[in-house]
């Protein structure tokens, strides 16, 4: 478990498809509709955004395939917005697709043509990927949820916003669903998305509701609401979970040991079960930027253990524990959208009597179900110096650490009427000082665990010689580093920091340039 009880903490931590064609009436309305633009040449940025302004649309395309600078005639006369995107592109490979008050330019790309395959070949796969930023300010939404709607499959972005999902041939006429808390969805056709690496904006969505009805309501009555609700949330039989693991350890923003992997999770069931969770690591490899004069090398403690303890709905969180509301205060704070559902916020903090590390932090509730679909954290920042080295494995004696902060996230899909664990991540910072030593040495430790796949059918558990040692330090189990990782396995992009620093160390990243 993680943290360990000797720190004081009272934590437990931590179908049919949607077919999107592209010659619906109302996008035939809308790219039929007839437009005049100013002048007699136009460049093709500002042709796009003369369409938006008459329109009310915006536009998501790959930069590559659009040359802002591209200049086109325009005619006296008014002309059909097809026209217009077509002159914009420059390309008649390149098409358009309609969807809310979004338009998609885009290069389709076809699966490459293969003969009947035989009954046992393994299917072949195309990488899509993009980023995701705010529509008003474009910045990078970090940790958003992205989804094959229906199916059991999909990612996060990373901190730069930015993700990478393989899809196979039975992928491309579903949709991709993209969801933020405080923003509205978003729906796109997945054959829009192969070969073509999209920056996709997200409009926030503000729902306007009278203090009087937050005051109204009784965070506690939601939360013992929510615990009741677990089992028919989450499922009362056990699914099989893909994830991509990660961990690392940074000494003044150098990452000193870097590891990951694509595993497997039995997932018991979320009502009354004496069964625990199981994970089997699939394919993993690390790197380590240690050399024989660093006296200092921090490990993470028992990563994989964190983030099973991290899915609070199986592991109820302290914070959930009606044995623990009284040293807790709760106040809905707020109401928000997200993965296109509405949600209660509610804010708790320890009570100021209690004086030991507790957490504080948001809940997101369902209002209609009463399922947490996100829950952010952290221990007290007033307390936290109190949590000692619980959290990395033992300093040399002359050193000492002090923690900063500790900050964890768990995140939840919906699919199909079942939530499933989407994301878990959590977060360190602390110094360490030698005795002898003026100055302290900053580090950041995080783990991070993103589910890529899940199934309930031959959802059944491991051998013993099978599972992985959870309780481990996770980078001193892996024996080194494997070029060829991914293989097939979908992974979390890494940031662009962390390529970088990789880099630096003369790692062959490859598999990080898809």
């Amino acid at each position: 478990m993680w943290p360990t009880g000797s720190t004081g903490i009272r934590v437990t931590l931590v179908a049919g498809l949607l077919l999107f064609t592209l010659h619906l009436f109302p996008q035939e309305s809308a790219l039929e509709r007839q437009l005049k633009l100013p002048g007699s040449s136009i460049k093709a940025s500002r042709a796009l955004g003369e369409v938006s302004k008459l329109t009310g649309y915006l536009f998501t395309y790959d930069s590559r395939i659009i040359n802002p600078d591209r200049i086109f005639a325009v005619p006296a006369a008014e002309m059909k917005l097809q026209e217009i995107l077509d002159s914009v592109a420059g390309d008649p490979a390149i098409k358009s697709a309609v969807l809310g008050r979004h338009i998609i330019l885009y290069r389709e790309t076809a699966m490459p043509p293969r003969p009947e395959p035989p009954a046992d070949s393994l299917p072949v796969f195309l990488s899509i990927g993009g980023k995701i930023v705010d529509a008003e300010n474009s910045e990078p939404l970090p940790y958003a949820t992205i989804g094959i709607r229906h199916r059991g499959k999909g990612t996060v972005t990373n901190f730069n916003g930015d993700f990478v999902l393989r899809i196979s041939e039975e992928n491309l006429f579903d949709t991709l669903t993209v969801s933020y808390v405080g923003y509205v969805n978003r729906l796109l056709p997945v054959r829009s998305l192969p070969g073509n690496v999209m920056t996709i904006t997200m409009d926030r969505d503000f729902i306007p509701i009278p203090e009087i009805i937050i005051r109204a309501q009784d965070p506690l009555m939601i939360i013992r609401k929510t615990i009741s609700a677990v089992a028919s949330n989450y499922g009362t039989t056990p699914a099989m979970l893909t994830g991509f693991y990660r961990e690392g350890v940074y000494r003044k923003k150098e990452p000193q040991v870097y590891s990951e992997a694509v595993v497997k999770i039995y997932k018991s069931p979320y009502a009354r079960s004496l069964q625990n969770d199981q994970i089997k690591v699939i394919r993993s490899r690390k790197i380590e930027n240690l050399e024989a004069k660093d006296t200092l090398a921090v490990r993470l403690k028992a990563g994989l253990s964190a983030t099973l303890s991290l899915d609070g709905m199986r592991h109820l969180f302290d914070f959930l524990d009606p044995e623990s509301f009284n040293t807790y205060e709760y106040h809905l704070t707020d109401i928000v959208t997200i993965d296109g559902q509405t949600a209660y916020v509610i804010s708790f903090r320890q009570k100021s009597w209690v004086t030991e590390p507790l957490m504080q932090g948001d809940i997101y509730v369902n209002v209609d179900n009463y399922s947490v679909v996100l829950a952010e954290f952290e221990v007290n920042p007033l307390y936290v110096d109190q949590t000692g080295e619980s959290f990395i494995s033992r300093l040399p004696r002359d050193y000492s650490m002090k923690p900063e902060y500790v900050r964890y996230r768990a995140r939840y899909r919906l699919v199909d009427g079942r939530y499933y664990l989407a994301h878990v991540r959590g977060d360190l910072g602390f110094s360490a000082r030698g005795r002898k030593r003026v100055f302290s040495s900053p580090f950041n430790v995080f783990f991070e665990l993103a589910i890529t796949e899940h199934s309930t059918e031959n959802a059944v558990r491991f051998d013993h010689e099978e599972l992985a040692p959870v309780y481990s330090i996770f980078s001193q189990t892996i024996s080194g580093y494997d070029e060829g990782f991914w293989k097939d396995f979908d992974f979390l992009k890494p940031e662009e920091d962390l390529v970088e620093a990789l880099g630096k160390l003369k790692v062959r990243l490859g598999e990080f340039n898809e």
